[in-house]
């Protein structure tokens, strides 16, 4: 049976965030914490070591494979601060073109720095995000 690697723990946000070496990756992951926050009305939890995530959905394939993951997250990685939303949502895509300066994964969106993006459409990804996730996966 698959196990996920990345499920919710009980580590502390905080401590995390102050273990970011890079001074100001700790301000950007401070910053988005406040943004996502704000944003999603979610307290935020780590998911597996790394993973900073609000929410969560129960998500299940046609395989057979399901599991629990978080709505959206961030993880302020030594080259880049990591961004996750939902995959396979083509609004996605749209919202990006106004995003500012990133690169994009299936899963994530990687930017260097907060000062790099425009807040307001990093808002409107997380939101759109959740929005596709609910519908795709409702509650039961």
């Amino acid at each position: 049976m698959y196990i996920p690697k990345t499920k919710e723990t009980d580590n502390s946000v905080i401590e995390f965030i102050e273990n970011v070496e890079n001074v100001k990756k700790r301000e950007d992951a401070y910053r988005l914490l406040d943004i996502f926050t704000e944003t999603t009305g979610f307290q935020a939890k780590m998911w597996g070591p790394s993973i900073i995530g609000f929410g969560t959905y129960h998500y299940k394939y046609d395989s057979g494979h399901e599991g629990d993951a978080a709505l959206v997250g961030f993880s302020p990685r030594k080259a880049k601060i990591s961004l996750y939303f939902a995959t396979g949502d083509a609004k996605r895509d749209e919202l990006l073109t106004d995003f500012g300066k990133h690169t994009a994964g299936k899963a994530c969106v990687y930017i260097n720095k907060v000062a790099d993006i425009d807040v307001k459409v990093l808002e409107e990804l997380i939101n759109q995000s959740i929005r596709f996730l609910k519908e795709l996966y409702p509650d039961d």
